[in-house]
């Protein structure tokens, strides 16, 4: 479904400016000036509305939390939520995943929160997956040895393939439950989270702690492996 757009969208996001990074390139080894005093540096890759985002910053104000939102329209709303509570460790980014290693340097990053992303289920988008290995590969770039991934989906083909996936990867997976919320809430919800929950959708949750890894040498003679494409 295609987001609403918002009224006054421009000076709604200039209101919050102080909160929005134009130039993220220019941080890149640096975001620790942001807020030096930071004991981690965490990245959401897809805030949506904020209610995750916001959360988390309250909860755990010494973190610095950098928000990766590439629709405007769904950002400016997380961004008045933290702005509106006076929030000074969390800023955003206006970008695609795919960027994360031009914005951020080797081992810069603490962890990385992937939270309900698109499950692009036809196996010819499989690639588009944010829990795909070639993200996974970008996220190694950035993320420090012993960092982490901590992924939360409704979508159950998206979860077995990613906790199939990561492993492959380099990421040590702990816990992977199928049923986040089963015996109450648990931790800090996104918009979407709280609406499945209340409809008593279970949520799937794993965590990946990056560990040493070589990527396998392909043969120059290998020749590349047919896709599956479905409609």
């Amino acid at each position: 479904m295609r987001m609403r757009k918002k009224k006054n969208l421009v000076p709604r996001m200039e209101r919050c400016a102080a909160q929005l990074i134009r130039d993220p390139y220019e941080h890149r080894g640096h975001w620790r000036d942001l807020m030096p005093q930071a004991r981690e540096l965490r990245v959401e890759l897809g805030c949506g509305k904020g209610r995750f985002t916001h959360g988390t910053a309250v909860a755990e104000p010494d973190v610095l939390f950098i928000a990766i939102e590439m629709v405007p329209d769904a950002m400016v709303v997380a961004m008045e939520r933290c702005v509106n509570d006076g929030l000074t460790n969390v800023f955003f980014v206006d970008a695609n995943a795919d960027q994360l290693p031009q914005f951020f340097a080797p081992g810069e990053v603490d962890r990385i929160y992937v939270n309900f992303c698109d499950p692009w289920p036809s196996k010819r988008h499989a690639k588009r997956r944010l829990t795909h290995g070639n993200f996974l590969k970008l996220y190694r770039q950035v993320l420090k040895m012993g960092g982490q991934i901590h992924f939360k989906t409704d979508n159950q083909p998206l979860f077995e393939f990613s906790v199939e996936e990561l492993p492959q990867f380099g990421f040590e997976l702990s816990e992977v439950t199928r049923n986040l919320h089963e015996n109450g809430p648990v931790g800090v919800m996104t918009d979407y989270e709280a609406k499945f929950h209340e409809l008593g959708q279970p949520i799937n949750r794993c965590v990946g702690t990056m560990v040493d890894w070589e990527e396998p040498e392909v043969p120059e003679d290998a020749e590349p492996a047919e896709e599956t494409v479905e409609e």
